[in-house]
């Protein structure tokens, strides 16, 4: 049963780059929340050194010297993108799973005698016409050495350019490139995993490869376990074409600058619900249950530290935004204290279930804004996020976070498409 894993290469630095293309070429970063740390780097960024999750006060001398160019998050931009590319993908085949924003898995079993490094090509050139992001590919037998297999064309370990098949090497070729991959780089070994491993001389992949699986199962997991039978080309681990609904959501960001009053925070804490809420409609649930928490700077050790939180039961489950926004700020009340300077608040709606079959309360007296909820939603999704809110999530919203650096969001907003100038349409 063969399997690819698409991945799109340096994905939110590529998004940039469809948008600006003379980002290409150059090392450039994109930045978390608030413009503090590395999350995605180009070739050429890796290349001088920079590493991923390094906060960018350390690497801005090293930038200055190299020119590298740094890119505040652009969530909507990425996610539409994501979009994009993932409906190109599926195409390709007719069971998908969709793995993370930039990866998903295609089965490719009753493909016949096709020649799947060539389709691989194929899927690879449509994606980068159509989408203009670039990918690799990576085919095997089980979804643990599809990864396996996209690191391998990723780091042109195997295959041709961007493509790396393993149903296609034979046993001794495998036995031989497993020999030089660390087993830190197999899906789900994280680092811990990892170290625990390599001190029982298991240190690659072929090293895990010929371990005894039942000696792995009693000293680690079944998921070790299951990983082993993986890599030796047993599927353990099917493909999920549909996404299971989020049984948490949670929405939190740091603030741009410190926030010491509850007013403030209560703007704040209306925003986190509005998005969470926003998802919780997106995927036809309800909450049950909302808890909000704020805090301040765990590493200002010098500063008065202040963190709670608190879990807010709603009498009957629901989606609607304003609801759970007074319930959050009921909470929030609760939870203030004056005196601190706060660094983030967010919110987690809980006890989510099936809005379909929900239990309705017959004497309920809840006023029922589903209708507005729903063209809220659509005003929202064609005109961007926060064009119609609450007026509880205030209108200057000066805590927000930083990012100065940030592009337009060319495909989600009106205000932000790109134009083009009569010089360039006269020619």
């Amino acid at each position: 049963m063969p399997i690819a894993l698409v991945d799109g290469n340096n994905f939110f630095v590529s998004c940039e780059r469809v948008f600006n293309p003379r980002l290409a070429g150059q090392p450039v970063v994109v930045l978390s929340n608030n413009d503090g740390c590395v999350v995605a780097r180009s070739a050429e960024a890796k290349a001088l050194g920079v590493k991923m999750a390094v906060p960018w006060f350390q690497v801005r001398a090293l930038a200055k010297k190299h020119g590298i160019i740094a890119l505040s998050s652009n969530y909507a931009l990425y996610a539409d993108m994501s979009d994009r590319m993932m409906a190109v993908l599926g195409q390709f085949s007719p069971d998908q799973e969709i793995y993370s924003i930039d990866e998903c898995f295609l089965d490719l079993a009753g493909f016949g005698d096709i020649d799947l490094a060539g389709y691989a090509q194929a899927i690879r050139r449509r994606v980068g016409q159509w989408v203009g992001i670039p990918v690799c590919v990576g085919i095997a037998a089980t979804k643990t050495l599809a990864k396996l297999a996209n690191h391998c064309a990723k780091k042109h370990l195997a295959g041709k350019e961007g493509v790396c098949d393993f149903t296609r090497i034979n046993e001794t070729e495998l036995s031989r490139l497993f020999s030089t991959i660390a087993v830190g780089e197999i899906w789900g070994v994280g680092r811990h995993l990892s170290e625990q491993l390599i001190g029982r001389n298991i240190a690659t992949v072929e090293n895990l490869r010929k371990a005894d699986a039942k000696t792995l199962r009693r000293e680690f997991s079944v998921v070790l376990e299951r990983t082993l039978l993986e890599l030796n080309g047993t599927p353990c681990i099917g493909l999920e074409e549909a996404i299971p609904n989020k049984q948490q959501i949670i929405s939190s960001r740091s603030f741009g600058r410190y926030v010491y009053n509850l007013e403030s925070l209560g703007e704040a804490v209306a925003s986190h619900i509005a998005i969470a809420a926003e998802k919780l409609r997106g995927q036809g649930s309800l909450a049950g249950m909302v808890q909000v928490y704020i805090r301040t700077n765990p590493h200002r050790l010098a500063h008065p530290q202040y963190q709670r939180s608190l879990t807010v039961p709603l009498p009957e489950a629901g989606d609607d935004t304003l609801r759970l926004i007074r319930a959050a700020l009921w909470g929030l009340k609760r939870l203030y204290r004056p005196g601190y300077a706060y660094q983030k608040a967010g919110v987690m709606l809980m006890e989510i279930t099936d809005a379909a079959t929900s239990q309705m309360n017959l004497f309920s007296q809840v006023k029922d804004n589903t209708r507005l909820m729903a063209v809220m939603d659509r005003i929202n999704g064609i005109w961007g996020r926060g064009t119609l809110r609450s007026a509880a999530e205030g209108v200057d919203q000066d805590w927000r976070m930083r990012r100065k650096k940030m592009s337009p969001e060319y495909t989600t907003r009106w205000d932000q498409l790109l134009a083009v100038s009569a010089a360039i349409k006269n020619r």
